[in-house]
Formats: structure tokens, sequence, C-alpha cells
């Protein structure tokens, strides 16, 4: 959930999430899904694009049953036919819907897979919740704890079967599968029980005949889908948008092997995935547009290839010739270097955005390697967030981060414990003198990052850093296809790490319990710094329990403050934004502020 380098946008198993209530809803409140991997924050650059920011609270809206009614608004000029190349850096982790959290994967799915709700997009970037596979955003009932949908007419997968309730039941009780870990859990967790806990209430999903109990999750015909939570979740409507909350045929599950094969209930279904190397989407016939009220079908087909780093994009973007005119990427950024040729070639103002994204990046420190608190203090002092927001791309890439929340959260205050805004470069002197208070002048540290261009120069500029200020560094790189799977275990052998995150929506409660909670420390989730402290948890569970979200926003801010100056799990780097560019012969190109990426469903070739 994410990057412009990966685009990470996980969260994982979310604990308990905050009861929103419903008034805090209808106003909207909804950002992004979690990590991210590249640059992206927030800012404006009068040459660069639009650069407003869609990622605050008042642009997002719960949809109406007619919002919800397809097709889609057609795109002026739009026309039919054609491929369209896609460049990525990495190759995608997953296309099992179950599995999805980053940004990269976000943006493809799209193309393939439809959840109960979803998001629609209007040209202005304003962003509505609406009905997907579901006749609108879910009625409450129970004071919030219980949730109905009705499917739509018309609905089919790939094969032309029928799409009904019984699919999406299974698609939701295998996330329950231990295979299962990747994806964003609020729904299981809010059905059956926080963290992992919630897999007891069916351990192998529902791949040995058993189910959950109608108590929780009914599915009385084969239209209707009821979910009875534990607690009163209003913001439901929001967390079924998640991929994962789809429908899943029975007959074509693969567990495992599922990553490689989904079966489609969108436009597109898979023509051709050769694992690390490229995917083509093709057309899925079945597909009926009347019922979908956010995709178009215009290209023939979607040509996806990896491996390309940011350089290589952008200066085929840039050439733009031959099929290049007709390629974009989900995720790809402008190369740092280019970013002064990109915005003074005059045929790229057309073809290119620079938006904020809801995304965070950090440096993670390792609290079961760095147990000293002051070492941890003296990294965060050290750290040089201008000169790394600088390698991947300066102010088109983002803003110098000062705290742990995004300024797109409600109830954020800009507060600096590290005085990163006057001290950009970091305060070496500062972080001496506390190694030389702490006895540890010297300390050996592991630094871990991806084997991309970007984060190869952030690693010399990380590294000359920390050695004046009396650290020695071991640089640990690793390839860029695995580097979210590693710094991910428990038991990693790493220091220090870049990371990201995005909160699902602008509340902090998707952003403090998953990054520093515990009870979320587990191979897969997103505590990357093992933070493990029960006066924060036991905080964790207050703040949960205030029902009105205005009230519990300062407290979240509090809270990740206090974790910032005491504990420091890491320390946050740049805000992101993303800055894209695309072939000049695609028309219907625009940014997806949910997802932070290139939005695929309405571009067309010219």
């Amino acid at each position: 959930m994410t990057p412009r380098t990966r685009s990470p946008r996980r969260r994982a198993s979310l604990g308990r999430v905050r009861e929103v209530a419903a008034t805090a809803l209808v106003a909207g409140a909804l950002v992004l899904t979690a990590c991210s991997d590249g640059g992206g924050g927030s800012g404006k650059d009068k040459d660069s694009g639009p650069g407003d920011d869609k990622t605050t609270a008042s642009n997002y809206s719960i949809g109406t049953k007619a919002d919800s009614t397809g097709p889609a608004p057609e795109v002026p000029g739009a026309k039919k036919g054609g491929t369209v190349g896609v460049l990525q850096r990495d190759a995608f982790n997953h296309l099992d819907p179950g599995q999805i959290y980053y940004a990269d994967v976000l943006a493809n799915q799209m193309l393939y897979n439809r959840s109960l709700t979803s998001y629609k997009v209007d040209d202005k970037g304003r962003v509505k919740v609406v009905g997907d596979l579901a006749t609108d955003a879910g009625t409450a009932s129970d004071g919030g704890k219980t949730w109905k949908f009705t499917l739509k007419d018309g609905l089919k997968f790939e094969d032309g079967s029928p799409i009904t309730a019984k699919d999406v039941r299974w698609g939701i009780e295998r996330l329950y599968a231990p295979f299962e870990t990747d994806g964003p859990l609020y729904i299981p967790q809010w059905l059956s029980g926080d963290g992992n806990d919630f897999r007891k209430a069916l351990p192998d999903g529902p791949y040995n005949g058993k189910h959950l109990p109608s108590s929780v999750l009914d599915t009385p015909d084969d239209k209707t889908i009821i979910f009875h939570f534990r607690q009163p979740h209003a913001d439901t409507p929001f967390a079924t948008a998640m991929p994962n909350i789809g429908a899943v045929k029975q007959a074509k599950d693969t567990k495992q092997k599922y990553d490689n094969a989904p079966f489609s209930s969108g436009p597109y279904k898979v023509g051709e995935y050769k694992v690390g190397k490229s995917l083509t989407l093709v057309k899925n016939a079945n597909w009926d547009p009347r019922t979908d009220p956010i995709r178009h079908q215009y290209a023939d087909r979607f040509e996806i290839s990896f491996g390309h780093q940011f350089a290589d994009s952008t200066r085929r973007f840039l050439a733009d010739q031959g099929a290049d005119k007709n390629a974009l990427s989900f995720s790809n950024a402008v190369a740092p270097e280019m970013t002064e040729k990109v915005l003074k070639q005059a045929d790229t103002k057309a073809r290119r955005f620079v938006e904020i994204q809801p995304y965070v990046d950090y440096i993670s420190f390792n609290t079961d390697r760095l147990k000293d608190a002051k070492v941890r203090k003296a990294l965060a002092y050290a750290m040089p967030n201008g000169q790394i927001l600088q390698q991947n791309g300066g102010a088109t890439a983002g803003v110098v981060a000062t705290n742990y929340l995004s300024p797109a959260m409600d109830g954020y205050r800009p507060t600096d414990p590290y005085g990163k805004k006057a001290n950009p470069a970091g305060q070496p002197e500062k972080a001496k003198a506390l190694l030389k208070e702490a006895g540890k002048l010297g300390q050996e540290i592991v630094y871990a990052y991806a084997n991309t261009d970007v984060q190869q120069k952030v690693a010399v500029v990380v590294t000359q850093a920390l050695e004046r200020a009396g650290f020695t560094v071991q640089k640990k790189e690793i390839d860029a296809n695995t580097y979210r799977t590693a710094i991910a275990e428990v038991k990693n052998k790493f220091d220090i790490y870049r990371s990201s995150w995005g909160a699902d929506w602008p509340v902090s409660s998707t952003v403090v319990p998953p990054l520093f909670d515990g009870r979320q420390i587990s191979d897969g989730a997103q505590n990357y710094g093992h933070l493990n402290n029960p006066r924060i948890d036991s905080e964790i569970d207050r703040i949960n329990a205030i029902p009105d979200v205005k009230k519990a926003a300062p407290e979240w801010q509090k809270l990740a403050d206090k974790i910032l100056e005491e504990d420091v799990p890491g320390v946050p780097v740049f805000y992101n934004r993303q800055f894209s560019l695309w072939g000049s012969n695609l028309g219907g190109v625009r940014y997806h502020p949910v997802y932070g990426t290139v939005d695929p469903t309405s571009v067309y070739v010219k």
C-alpha cells in the first residue's frame, strides 16, 4: 500500500480498527491502502501537474444506489481496440486478490477483480464509495454491527457462470486459511477475532467443507451477504472495498496456485503469465458493463512487463517512439535524475501528473536488535531526510516528514521532535553525543535496502550520514522482488530498512495500530520495528474505544508522537508524491487517489 518504487500499500493484520462514527463515514473518511515504495508526498509543483491534495477526508463520500449502477460514464473521445503496454520495475508479488495490498498490484487487480464495494473516481479526483458487485455501499443495522449487501443482477465470472453470494462467502472464508497472509484483514478480524486469532474460527478456510456459522456470515440466498460483526463498524463500506472482499469460484480455487491464475470477475482476464517476467491481460467476454459503474473495456489487452528501472521507463516515455507511445506504468515514477528534463520537455505537459499520495516513507529500526533507545534516537537525529528525498526526486517526490502521521490524517499536527524541518540533512553531532552517552560509539548497523537504482543512491547518503554520526555501517543489498517479504520477517537479520505506509482511510487507527501494536508482530505484518510495549498497546485499546472519531483523532497524534520521542521504532523520512509520465497515444489516464497510482480503468489507445 507500497511505491513509486514498489508500491506498497499494505497493511496486513490490522488488529482492532476503530469504530468510526457513522457521521464521519457519511462525511467521507478514507485515504489509501497501505504500504508504498517510492517517492510521493505532499506539496505542489506549479510546473509539474495539478498537485491538488485529493487525499483529504473531505474528498471522499458514500455513493448512492444510483451511483452504484453501471455502466461507467463514457470517457470523451475514447476509442476501442489496441494494446496498452505497462512498464513495471518490480514483478508483482501477488495476483490473488486475497493477498493484494501494494499499490502496483492494487492498480493491476482493478482490471480483473471486483469487490463488494469499490471507489468511483470522477474527472476531478473526487471519490465515492459505491457498490461494485453489490447494489449499493451496504445497509447497517444493530447499531452498525450488522451489514447487509445485495448482489446485482447479471454478474458473471469469466466462464459465464453467475456470481452468487456463496462465491463471495468462499472468497471471504478462504482468507482464514494459513497461506492467506499478505492482504488486508479487516473483515475476518471484525467477524472472528483480533490479530491472527480470527483464524481459529476456520483454521483451514473452507477447504474441508466447513464454513462460518450464519450468526457470523450469512448468505440466506444467492443475492444476499450479511456480516455480523463483534463490534459496530460504521466504516464497513471502506473495508469491503478491499480487493479480497469479492467473489472466488470454489471450483477454480487452486489455493496458493491461485496467485498465478485468478478467475476474473472484471473486464479483463489473465491471458498469459510468466512469473517474474510478464503478464498479459485480455478481454473477458462475459463481463457486463451494465453491472459496473467504475470500469471500461476500451483496450483489447494490457501487456505488462517487469524489470524496468525508473530510468528505463522514463527514457522510453520521453522518447515516445513506437509501441512506447501506447505505454504507461501503474507505479514507476519519473527517474529522479530526469525530473528537470521531463518538466522542461513541452510535449510531456499533457501526459504527466504530480499527485499527493497517502503514503509516508520511513526508515524502520529493528528494536529486537537495537535494544538501546539512545542508539535509536541517535539514528533518528542522524538520518538525512532531505538528502534521501533528493535521491527520490526532490520536490516532485515529496516533502520532508516530521512525524509518523501523514498530513491527510484527521487530527494531524506538524510536530517535529527531531528538528527535521530545520535540519533536513540531520544533526550528526547531536547523534554522536547520544552514542557517546550510551557508550556505543562505532555501533555497527546492518542496513538493508532494495537493489533498485534509487535505493542504491539512497544507501550512499544514508551510510555517509550515519558514519558522520559515529556509526559503522554494513550495507546489505536485497533483490527488489523479495525485499518486502524480507523486511517483514520477524527474525530478519537487519537493523534498519526502508518501509512505507498509507492509511486505508484518513483515521489514524489505520496507521498507529498496524505499525506499532506489539500484538501485530508476525511474519508479513507491518510492525516493521517490532515495537512491543504493553503500555502502547493499552493506549491503543483506550483510543480505539473512543466512539467519536473527532475526539479520538488528537489522541492518536499524541500517541504517535510519544512513540516517536520515547520508543523510536523508526524515523519518518518524507510524505510521498507520485510523478508519472506515459506515452502520447494513450487517453483516459488519470490518478487514483485511493491507491496512489495510475488508474487503468478508463485508459484507451488513441
